[in-house]
């Protein structure tokens, strides 16, 4: 289970963007957060993906609390989370090749003898061909980068996604063909889900359940979720 118990998080703690904020998501579950632009998402967002240090709260992984953030995460929780952000222009290292950036995270584990196996399982599953393998982000649409920040997100085999707003800047075919590698995935693997997004028709087809924040009532007053467990 991926369990966020009332957390607080923000970019400067006099002035967190949401308190008190509980969600949780079992194994195997999907599970959509809905708000509005500007609510707090993309950070809760980070923090279950263990890129952004809580100031208050707890998040528990798979019955263990997370003490420790990014790069100083124990490796058993670190490599248990993948996440796909929305704008994968700012999220792929423009100077790797497609097929490098795939590959970036078992090189980064010492599994370089895994990569031949895990590009020729994942790249057909995400929709990328042999021809775009060898391009440069700046050399491919913006759909083409997301399929591969997407297969990115899988190469370790997470137990858990985090996709934030995948889908937002993507067409619809390129959406569907998206949400249906993500749940291939899911049901090969068993793998949990936090969808976060504001396209309510979307993340209620895709998910088991929705869950929706509050927009903040006043200027500068942080978003509590309605959060469920």
């Amino acid at each position: 289970m991926l369990e966020l118990h009332s957390v607080t998080a923000g970019y400067d703690r006099r002035a967190p963007v949401f308190r008190d904020v509980s969600l949780t998501v079992g194994a195997g579950e999907s599970v959509g957060l809905l708000g509005p632009s500007g609510c707090g998402k993309s950070t809760l967002a980070r923090v279950a993906a263990l890129l952004h240090r809580p100031d208050a709260g707890r998040v528990v992984l798979d019955g263990t609390e997370v003490r420790a953030w990014r790069h100083r995460a124990p490796r058993a929780q670190r490599t248990a989370v993948g996440v796909v952000f929305q704008q994968p222009r700012l999220s792929a290292d423009p100077r790797l090749r497609l097929a490098d950036l795939v590959a970036e995270p078992l090189r980064a584990t010492g599994r370089r003898g895994e990569i031949p196996a895990r590009l020729a399982e994942l790249l057909p599953a995400v929709g990328l061909t042999d021809d775009l393998l060898g391009r440069r982000p700046h050399e491919v649409s913006d759909g083409q980068l997301q399929r591969a920040c997407l297969a990115r997100a899988l190469v370790l085999r997470p137990r858990w996604l985090v996709c934030d707003e995948m889908t937002a800047m993507l067409d619809a075919s390129t959406t569907a063909a998206l949400v249906a590698a993500v749940e291939s995935y899911r049901a090969e693997t068993g793998a949990g889900l936090l969808a976060v997004g504001h396209d309510r028709v979307l993340l209620e087809r895709w998910c088991d359940r929705t869950v929706e924040w509050a927009c903040p009532n006043g200027a500068g007053e942080p978003a509590k979720a309605l959060a469920g467990g």
